[in-house]
């Protein structure tokens, strides 16, 4: 095997492999072996027609794909390694030359790590984030609290309000013809809650239980349901019951029945204590972010094309099995939702370009102050790993390889990178 590498533009490169036709004939003949089983000609026993009265009959080609396949997959790792290149996506493969007397001849073109220049990142102004838990953020958690702690009391002297828990039985049409998906018995449904297409929660309030009564709505344009979306409703609906929230009395004995304090004070205290340390993570988080957004920022960089579309699939991947660890295959949200594979992939493209970049300038921050972790760190961080896992640590290192040990070295790298971004940064 040779290769040659060619520079292009915009950080892509070509790789091109010369496969030596002995080389490449011996793939033919490995083909023939593995798919001779496929083919009958009259004459001779299935699995035991000669390679040369396959090729007659079929072509003189017809192993070259699966030989082709096989050739790339022996060679192209090795000439990507020894390029020198630092490849950031999946080669697009072309054939160029090949035949039965020739070498096989295939173009690899890839993209390249792009060249990250930094701009200022010691020392960036960025706006220091709130930290301060105010009266109004303990009296939101206090209403939160007393919310879920609230009793559901039956109503029968009034009309539905806002904020009610209702039961209703609804039944929708389109022009007077019912539609899948339209009916409901006995739904539990908290008006304001916007649970329902506009306007439909807002249409029962005003009634009282018993009460008969029809909602006229349009569903909008965009709704998942093509042969709904646009089209106006009527849904036919009947209230069953209607519930309001009874909230408790903010007082020393509803602070004894939630906590372990006996007084309201003391529970305000404690409670005041819980929100200022998760408002000081959130501020510390929100710090760091607006810190490296801003060396992000003061830095040039490139990303090819390549590189992109390989991030927006591998978030699609992820999304795909977060969706189907909830029980929805992406197949059955796509038709659910109305969307496709390409537009959920540009959904993705803003938030996958920033990642790329992200991560690009800090490994240049990395390698710009000398950045280093220590075996031991990479080991303890491999111990976390094996708790996680319930391993033992010995054994999880074995699991680990050198690539991803690697791999784990520049993680924490970074992180060292973030932590001195934002030690050197100015926070106003």
């Amino acid at each position: 095997m040779g290769f040659q590498v060619e520079q292009k533009e915009n950080n892509m490169a070509v790789i091109t492999v010369t496969v030596p036709q002995a080389e490449f004939q011996k793939a033919v003949t490995a083909a023939y072996n593995r798919e001779k089983g496929k083919y009958q000609v009259q004459g001779f026993r299935k699995g035991h027609v000669p390679q040369a009265v396959i090729e007659k009959f079929y072509g003189q080609g017809v192993f070259f794909e699966s030989a082709v396949n096989s050739c790339i997959n022996d060679t192209y790792p090795e000439a990507a390694k020894e390029s020198g290149l630092t490849i950031v996506s999946r080669p697009e493969i072309n054939v160029t030359e090949i035949g039965t007397d020739k070498d096989l001849v295939y173009t690899a073109t890839v993209a390249t790590k792009p060249e990250v220049k930094l701009g200022q990142y010691k020392g960036v102004e960025v706006q220091k984030a709130d930290a301060t838990v105010t009266d109004e953020d303990l009296n939101e958690a206090l209403q939160k609290e007393l919310e879920k702690n609230a009793r559901l009391v039956t109503v029968d002297d009034r009309a539905a309000e806002m904020g009610d828990n209702v039961k209703i039985d609804f039944d929708g049409s389109i022009d007077g013809v019912h539609f899948d998906g339209g009916k409901g018995e006995n739904y539990p449904l908290v008006l304001g809650s916007g649970s329902f297409i506009d306007g439909f929660e807002e249409q029962i309030v005003g009634h009282k239980t018993g009460d008969s009564f029809d909602v006229n709505v349009t569903f909008p344009t965009e709704y998942h349901a093509k042969e709904l979306a646009g089209k106006e409703a009527v849904f036919a609906c009947k209230l069953l019951e209607i519930q309001r929230k009874d909230l408790p009395e903010l007082n020393d004995e509803f602070a004894s029945e939630i906590s372990q304090f006996e007084t309201l004070d003391e529970y305000k205290a404690d409670l005041k204590k819980q929100l200022e340390e998760a408002k000081a993570k959130s501020a510390a988080a929100q710090n760091e972010n607006n810190v490296v957004e801003k060396v992000v920022e003061n830095a040039e960089l490139a990303l090819p094309a390549p590189m992109v579309e390989m991030q927006c699939e591998q978030m699609l991947d992820d999304y795909a099995r977060r969706m189907q660890s909830q029980g929805l295959p992406l197949e059955q949200y796509l038709q659910y939702t109305g969307m496709t594979v390409e537009k959920l992939k540009e959904q993705f493209r803003p938030q996958a370009e920033r990642n790329l970049k992200t991560r690009l300038v800090l490994e240049e921050v990395v390698k710009a102050e000398n950045i280093a972790v220590s075996e031991e760190a990479i080991d303890a961080e491999i111990a976390k790993m094996a708790e996680a896992y319930k391993i033992a640590p010995e054994k999880m290192k074995e699991y680990v390889s050198a690539e991803q040990r690697e791999e784990l070295a520049m993680d924490l790298k970074i992180q060292e990178a973030v932590d001195f971004l934002v030690a050197e940064a100015k926070l106003q």
